[in-house]
């Protein structure tokens, strides 16, 4: 028999969106090429070594955080809450998630936000030991993510 918290299941990774990899490289290979024009001979190509892979790996990090629900939780990076202790859930939309990080912030409250992603989800925290009110979690599928954090 299978629980309802089980049946749940919903997984996504915050990776940088494609268009952001075009400027990034341009800009390293710009910075690079800045630097070449003070070295002589074979060092002109090590700031190509360095500050391109550099720009790679930097990106590749800014979109390692995982959203994920399965087995009874929501875990967002290294954070996890039970889902019993999830209240309202509410799917936002870009002007909903630009009012929450700004003039309706709550500084105690979680937040993973990449500025790349219009989406996010707004949970609610359930439980009175938690000082936490609510997670702020940047989303491309809100709706999606909403429905496996709702109770059936």
């Amino acid at each position: 028999m299978t629980s309802p918290s089980s049946s749940r299941s919903y997984r996504e990774r915050l990776t940088v969106a494609w268009w952001l990899w075009l400027p990034a490289a341009a800009i390293a290979g710009l910075l690079a090429a800045e630097v070449r024009l003070g070295a002589p001979g074979l060092a002109t190509w090590i700031p190509y070594l360095v500050l391109l892979p550099l720009a790679t790996v930097g990106l590749w990090w800014l979109g390692r955080v995982r959203v994920e629900v399965s087995n009874g939780e929501l875990r967002v990076d290294d954070a996890h809450i039970p889902l019993r202790y999830v209240g309202e859930v509410t799917a936002l939309s870009a002007a909903d998630k630009r009012d929450l990080l700004g003039p309706y912030a709550d500084p105690e409250a979680f937040v993973i936000q990449r500025p790349w992603i219009a989406g996010a989800v707004r949970v609610d925290v359930a439980d009175g030991a938690d000082p936490t009110p609510y997670w702020l979690i940047s989303t491309r599928h809100p709706e999606r993510l909403a429905a496996a954090l709702s109770p059936r």
